[in-house]
């Protein structure tokens, strides 16, 4: 199916945020996703798996988060592009060394430090969940105002996404959620208050995340919502993201994909 893609700008409760909106070239009414990136921003990677599941017949919002007047200028792409290239150059099985990770930090020029550690202080010392969640809540509430739009609205995400995506869902704004190796929301029990289907899809070798399988299922069976969990042996973290190949597994990647697929064809459309 082809698609077309345009940047939005949609309003927030006092804010406005940035977004690559990606759907279907043909009329019709089609159900929407928002999708929610990694850790690092909106990039060619995620507004590349919006245009892919656009073609599947998907009305596809990917809002860049920290586009709003709040964080853009902590959060800049500059900013994030440095944090990142940090975050990349420490190899996967040292990514949880804190003295390792002191000690290359170390290494960096004093404008560098601040920006790594400014964008650490934001999105992982005190990450703003509420905040975020009002992002994503209102980018749902813009995909209702369009006119393709068939009133059916599910969430995926990646990373920093997986967890936005659950803490969306718990809202109860959208019928289908996807996270792709995220966090638990926390307290747990706002599992509570998710509406609809959620799969979880994880790397056998994500040992931090998958710790929090057991209790996000426990939750969801005390909560009696629906739900798939999926670890795929030998997996990365990040298995699915194909621009970062110290983490991307190839056929993990694909029957995620089509996992997904039957996922959203059976809860949205």
């Amino acid at each position: 199916m082809k698609t077309k893609s345009e940047n939005v700008n949609y309003k927030t409760k006092d804010d406005s945020i940035n977004a690559h909106l990606a759907y279907p070239e043909e009329p019709g009414k089609y159900p929407g996703v928002i999708m929610i990136h990694e850790i690092f921003g909106l990039d060619d990677h995620t507004r590349g798996v919006a245009d892919r599941l656009a073609a599947e017949g998907y009305v596809v919002l990917a809002p860049h988060l920290f586009s709003s007047n709040k964080f853009s200028k902590t959060l800049s792409a500059e900013n994030i592009g440095i944090a990142m290239k940090f975050m990349m150059s420490i190899p996967v099985d040292k990514q949880r060394d804190e003295q390792y990770r002191a000690n290359e930090l170390s290494k960096l020029s004093e404008s560098e430090r601040n920006a790594v550690e400014q964008v650490n202080q934001i999105l992982f010392a005190n990450r703003p969940i509420d905040q975020l969640v009002e992002y994503m809540s209102a980018g749902v509430d813009y995909l209702h105002t369009l006119e393709r739009v068939n009133g059916k609205i599910g969430s995926m995400g990646f990373c920093f996404g997986g967890g936005m995506s659950i803490n969306l869902g718990c809202t109860g704004k959208t019928g289908a959620t996807v996270i792709f190796y995220g966090e638990n929301p926390s307290p747990i029990d706002k599992i509570k208050g998710v509406n609809g289907a959620v799969m979880g899809l994880y790397g056998g070798e994500d040992s931090r995340i998958n710790a929090g399988i057991s209790e996000l299922t426990k939750a969801l069976v005390e909560y009696k919502k629906p739900f798939t969990i999926k670890v795929f042996p030998g997996a990365y973290h990040a298995f699915f993201n194909d621009s970062r190949p110290q983490h991307y597994n190839k056929q993990a990647a694909e029957e995620a994909w089509q996992m997904l697929l039957r996922f959203f064809k059976t809860n949205l459309v």
